[in-house]
This record gives structure tokens, C-alpha cells and sequence, in this order.
């Protein structure tokens, strides 16, 4: 959805996601959707009858699709593709927004993970799906690294976790020590495994 003309629809689902990222999902309400949309509210209820549990539902699978799509982003604008180089990519989004903007925002996948016991099973569901279809990304872009297919679903996993993990310190800490943390000391083990040194 990024760079292209959004309906009314797309925006809400783009907006609940930037607003979660934010705020948690159960900081953000649906009138807060509608306005960061510039929608009109009767619009929320036409396009999510399932409510607000919908909506978050499909900005959390938004989400997914948009992180698995900058896997082969990072891939293009890399000299040399080795899995350190795409984990430092990865983590290098984060360290230039936090770096640029603060720390206020995190991954909408997380946050709403953290609160999908408010949320429901349906939420859940959605998250995991979402972590699913970035770390499916992440493992065809090693194996095609020559990472071996049994080890790159695994190592997709070890990096999400770890820079999932680096961004809420870096948030707590207000500070990207983190994440270099993570790129400098995984970078090795990464490469290791497509049998780089």
C-alpha cells in the first residue's frame, strides 16, 4: 500500500497499523482510526462489521505481508547478499527510524501479540500468521543464500526473535545499542551458516 492511492478501506487497515505500532491495540480506538484515515466513521462499521477485533486483524496481516516484502527490498539494495548483511539490513530500518524520530513505535505485530489476550483468539491467530508469512521470507532469502533448507527456516526465526527482542530494549533503553548488539554478534552465526566466514 506504500506510495500508491489508498480508498478509505486501505487507509483504515494502514492506519490501525501505524496507530498499534504506537499506541498497543488497546490504546487504539476505532474513532482514532477513522481520523488518522481522514474517513468518515460510519465508513468503519460498512467496512469491518467484525469490529474493531477485523480491523486489527488485517493491519496485524498488513503488517506480515509488508515485512515480508522488504526481505528482497533489502536483498536488492545489498553489493554482497549474505545473511548478515540482510539481518543488518533489517535491523538498520529500526536504528535509522529510532535514530531519526525517536523511540515511539514498534513492530504492530508484536504489540499486538502483547495484547492479544485482549483481543481474542482471533488476533492471535492473525499474529502468528503474520510472523509466519515474514519468517517464510526471511528463509527463501537464505536458502537462496545457499543457507541448506533445514537450517533456514530455524535461523529465519533466531533473527525476527532477536530483532524483535532488540527493538523493545532499544525502546526501554531509548538508545540502538541493541540493535548493533544483535547485528554484530548474529552477523557471524548467519554467515557461518551459508558457510561464509
Amino acid at each position: 500500500m506504500a506510495g500508491s492511492v489508498r480508498g478509505p478501506r486501505e487507509r483504515m487497515v494502514f492506519s490501525a497499523a501505524q496507530l498499534i505500532r504506537r499506541d498497543g491495540v488497546t490504546a487504539t480506538g476505532m474513532r482514532d482510526v477513522a481520523a488518522h484515515a481522514d474517513a468518515p466513521r460510519g465508513s468503519l462499521q460498512h467496512y469491518f462489521p467484525g469490529g474493531k477485533e477485523q480491523l486489527v486483524n488485517e493491519a496485524v496481516e498488513w503488517a506480515g505481508r509488508y515485512a515480508a516484502g522488504r526481505v528482497p527490498r533489502f536483498l536488492a539494495q545489498l553489493d554482497e547478499p549474505t545473511p548478515g548483511a540482510l539481518f543488518a539490513a533489517m535491523a538498520r530500518q529500526w536504528t535509522d527510524e529510532y535514530e531519526a524520530g525517536g523511540f515511539v513505535t514498534g513492530c504492530p505485530v508484536a504489540a499486538a501479540t502483547v495484547d492479544c489476550s485482549a483481543s481474542g483468539e482471533s488476533t492471535r491467530e492473525a499474529t502468528a500468521g503474520a510472523f509466519a508469512t515474514w519468517t517464510d521470507a526471511v528463509a527463501e532469502a537464505l536458502t537462496g543464500m545457499r543457507v541448506p533448507a533445514d537450517r533456514a527456516r530455524p535461523l529465519a526465526t533466531l533473527m525476527i526473535s532477536a530483532l524483535e527482542g532488540a527493538i523493545l530494549i532499544a525502546r526501554s533503553e531509548r538508545n540502538t545499542r541493541a540493535l548493533r548488539t544483535v547485528v554484530e554478534e548474529l552477523g557471524p552465526v548467519l554467515d557461518a551458516a551459508a558457510g561464509r566466514r
